[in-house]
């Protein structure tokens, strides 16, 4: 292992006590999509203290730069993110939640105190290398349009630019200790589908004179597979689901109209467009030739996210090199979203995951869930992972140019 690298699992162990304090800080007081102000307030003060200038993008967002040796040569950014969930945490732990209803259950109470304390590492070691590590503390990743659209949108990618940017995410199905990987496709995209099916509503023993919303919503429902099942590319992955329909009538009442909502997800960007075409124009035409009609919104949600496979073997390499190669695995795809996804659309990205899990400790829950905790020797890891990260990346980078 290189000596740097050791340096700083010294520092993340040096300062894993305040990193663990700084988590619970957090996830004592989580707070909401886009009104993480007290949240921000407080990375504002942290970085502040560790002897760097940081700046506020977005209402909540906040920015600063570790400029090491030849602040010019290249520059690489880390993410994380503020925002918790609208969960009531029930977890019995000395930390819970102060902030009833509101849970950091998705880690980000994690991401945000891991990239803080290697802010500190880096700021310590900024002599030690060249290049400039842009830190991106960003807001609303739970919640559309998702914080990252916006920091992108006020420039966030911008002066200095960096060439590649890397993003930590929990991982609750990984043991703590150990981070996973993948190239290219990893996360789906995510458009949300809103369907008012709409007919003539009357008495359940009269169908002659009624349109009847809910049988035109049942086909519809068995239709719309086929957008997937024979329309779409076997090689891209897609998933069309529908968790939501309301039918308000009753045993012998059929209703007006029918609401139905779902989810589209894929990988390719140019058929998430056709398909949502289709989804809209078979709809459309079904409901019309059974004698009803319908309405259709299609909310466009995160894009897909692709590791850049070049950036990904170079992280992994030196995640291998810092964590052992035995404590670095590949990942499969996943179907949910992340809207990390906006910045792999704009440079060079690597989303990858950090092991929490440790079942002898009953640490197994999932994220999303109010019984959500994490292995707190995994933030020691990731503190300092990342770090080391950012300062390979600068070398790889440097020695490009």
């Amino acid at each position: 292992m290189p000596q740097l690298a050791r340096h700083i699992q010294q520092l993340a162990q040096k300062y894993a006590q305040d990193t663990i304090a700084t988590r619970h800080h957090l996830h004592q007081h989580p707070e909401l999509s886009f009104q993480e102000f007290e949240t921000s307030a407080y990375v504002f003060r942290k970085l502040q203290e560790y002897g760097l200038e940081p700046q506020r993008l977005t209402e909540t967002g906040v920015v600063a730069l570790v400029k090491g040796r030849n602040p010019e040569k290249a520059t690489t950014a880390l993410r994380a993110d503020l925002d918790a969930l609208p969960i009531l945490e029930t977890n019995d732990v000395a930390y819970k939640s102060k902030n009833q209803g509101v849970m950091h259950a998705c880690g980000h109470d994690v991401h945000t105190s891991s990239l803080l304390t290697t802010a500190r590492i880096l700021q310590e070691l900024k002599d030690e290398f060249e290049g400039t590590v842009k830190l991106i503390f960003q807001p609303g990743e739970e919640k559309f349009p998702g914080g990252a659209s916006l920091m992108i949108k006020e420039g966030v990618l911008q002066n200095p630019a960096p060439q590649s940017i890397l993003g930590q995410h929990v991982f609750p199905f990984l043991p703590a200790g150990k981070v996973g990987f993948r190239s290219g496709m990893y996360m789906a995209s995510a458009d949300e589908i809103y369907i008012t099916v709409k007919g003539k509503g009357g008495h359940g023993g009269l169908p002659e004179q009624l349109v009847d919303p809910v049988l035109i919503s049942a086909h519809l429902l068995v239709a719309l597979q086929q957008i997937v099942s024979r329309r779409a590319n076997p090689k891209v992955p897609s998933v069309l689901s529908f968790g939501k329909v309301i039918a308000n009538g009753a045993t012998n009442v059929i209703p007006g109209e029918v609401k139905i909502e779902g989810t589209f997800r894929t990988m390719d960007e140019s058929w998430r467009a056709e398909a949502k075409q289709k989804i809209r124009k078979l709809a459309e035409g079904l409901c019309e030739s059974m004698g009803g009609s319908c309405e259709i919104n299609i909310m466009d949600g995160y894009p897909f996210l692709k590791n850049d496979p070049a950036l990904v073997s170079r992280a992994r390499a030196a995640a291998e090199a810092y964590l052992g190669p035995e404590n670095v695995v590949e990942l499969d795809m996943w179907m949910a979203a992340e809207d990390f996804a906006y910045y792999s659309q704009q440079t060079d990205a690597c989303f990858y995951r950090l092991g929490t899990r440790n079942e002898e400790q009953g640490i197994t829950s999932g994220v999303h869930t109010p019984t959500f905790n994490i292995d707190e020797a995994a933030l020691e890891v990731g503190s300092g992972l990342m770090a080391w990260l950012a300062i390979h990346e600068l070398q790889e980078l440097a020695s490009k140019a």
